[in-house]
């Protein structure tokens, strides 16, 4: 136990060294050396200015902080959200039941090489550039890895546990719900996570191309009047918030699945 309280820290130290080691370089090629004009890459007190000033201020694309990243988080979380209620028992079907899987199988090989965002265009058309069209995007990208996860983590299910669940006489719903959807739960969780990074990535690229609000358009606007220290304040939440779902999914992983 110690052992592993030690490593904890040690690890945590490193990390923080890391960011700080980042942050003393950042500082040296903007003000310090000004390998990068301040028109092209602002400094770290630069954007941290910037951060706060967001905070408060609508300028310049008519929304202060908060409110892009909670019409970001509305539209994510929809559509993950759908994606996995939706992917994780298709994908547990199609491996447990054969029918299933010959039937959904051919249409899921058809979409699945289609790239995320090459669904924006069709769901602008048909859905708007509304919460509608981008939580549709976000659950095509999202139900992929959820779909391939739990199938793979249903088929890893030991032939031998099956066989003895059916010598004492398990129902083929019983040995689902006992043996094999706990022995999937990891390949499962691997599945969400991949799909909340999926999911926040194609959010800000969808909205890129068709929004009024969020994180996407935010960067979007600064691009347009030549404001970088936006664009890297919208960078940095980006990834700040995209850690912090991740954690949090990691925090429930831990708590409901035994390894």
């Amino acid at each position: 136990m110690q052992d592993k309280q030690k490593n904890s820290r040690k690890y945590t130290i490193m990390s923080i060294c890391s960011l700080i080691g980042f942050l003393i370089v950042w500082e040296l090629v903007t003000d310090v050396l000004h390998v990068f004009p301040d028109y092209s890459l602002p400094s770290p007190f630069q954007t941290l200015k910037s951060f706060i000033i967001k905070l408060y201020s609508t300028s310049p694309d008519g929304s202060i902080l908060i409110v892009h990243i909670a019409a970001s988080l509305q539209v994510a979380l929809t559509g993950y959200l759908l994606g996995a209620l939706v992917g994780i028992p298709l994908g547990i079907c199609m491996a447990w039941f054969k029918p299933v899987d010959l039937f959904v199988k051919p249409i899921f090989d058809l979409v699945r090489p289609i790239p995320p965002i090459g669904w924006v265009p069709i769901m602008m058309l048909t859905l708007g550039i509304g919460l509608k069209a981008k939580a549709m995007v976000i659950f095509v990208s999202a139900i992929i890895p959820c779909i391939i996860n739990a199938y793979s983590g249903i088929r890893q299910t030991s032939g031998v546990h099956i066989n003895v669940a059916k010598t004492f006489g398990a129902t083929n719903l019983e040995i689902l719900k006992t043996i094999a959807i706990p022995t999937a739960l990891p390949m499962i969780f691997t599945g969400l996570r991949v799909s909340l990074g999926v999911s926040w990535m194609t959010l800000v690229a969808a909205e890129l191309v068709a929004a009024t609000k969020g994180l996407g358009y935010m960067l979007q606007i600064a691009r347009t009047i030549g404001r970088p220290d936006i664009i890297v304040v919208g960078m940095l939440v980006i990834a700040g918030v995209g850690a912090i779902l991740t954690g949090g999914l990691e925090y429930l992983e831990k708590k409901y699945v035994r390894r």
